[in-house]
């Protein structure tokens, strides 16, 4: 896995009425709560195929908690809100024994998954791995917790699912898509942080906002 060597640039924003930011890592921060988000981590996907007899590349469990881990070094969160599918597929569970020396080594965090279409699947982690398993929406502070986009009638919703992507336009007919976080006036949706996901392209609207990742920045997109 490569490194950028340039220091990480997020994106701050203000979402019912609190400061966020939004991380390169594809992880959205909280600094007033102390909470780091985390949608769609997908762990043991590739480890899934692979048992299918897909002739896929292994080793991306590793780098996705090493992702989490230069992010809880660098903000020291006291708690981690996984935004369902935490695991891929039933499968995936051969990958459980690094996930459970990985959770070792954060035993003072508190971690929540919410649960999603593919822990309906995969079954909830272990109870060793000491995470908390709840249904959506779960409620913190002023944001219903939840796996897929919906709307709450009093908390603004922070959502995955979607695997969001953008496209960019250059000249002539060049474009890029990116992974992003998607905005809206009552819920957000972040990017999968997972590797190996794939993405959905999303449809620019008026009331929609997008936030686009690339390299070790995010930046907020014009208004259509």
């Amino acid at each position: 896995m490569s490194v950028s060597t340039s220091e990480p640039s997020p994106c701050q924003v203000q979402w019912a009425g609190e400061s966020l930011w939004l991380l390169p890592e594809r992880a959205l921060w909280w600094p007033a709560g102390r909470t780091l988000f985390v949608a769609d981590l997908h762990l043991g996907k590739a480890a899934t195929y692979r048992a299918l007899g897909q002739p896929v590349p292994g080793g991306t469990t590793r780098q996705n908690l090493a992702r989490l881990d230069h992010l809880i070094a660098r903000h020291v969160p006291a708690r981690i809100v996984f935004l369902g599918d935490f695991l891929h597929a039933a499968q995936a569970r051969t990958v459980l024994a690094a996930v459970e020396a990985w959770r070792a080594g954060h035993a003072a965090i508190d971690m929540t998954l919410v649960r999603g279409n593919h822990d309906s699947r995969a079954g909830d982690p272990p109870e060793a791995l000491l995470i908390d398993c709840v249904d959506e929406p779960w409620l913190l502070g002023p944001f219903a917790c939840c796996h897929h986009p919906q709307s709450h009638p009093t908390h603004f919703v922070l959502a995955g699912h979607l695997h969001p992507v953008c496209k960019l336009h250059g000249r002539g007919r060049d474009s890029l898509r990116l992974p992003c976080f998607v905005s809206e006036p009552d819920r957000a949706i972040l990017p999968a942080f997972g590797e190996f996901t794939g993405g959905w392209l999303m449809e620019a609207m008026p009331h929609r906002r997008f936030h686009g990742v690339g390299g070790n920045n995010v930046w907020t997109l014009p208004a259509i």
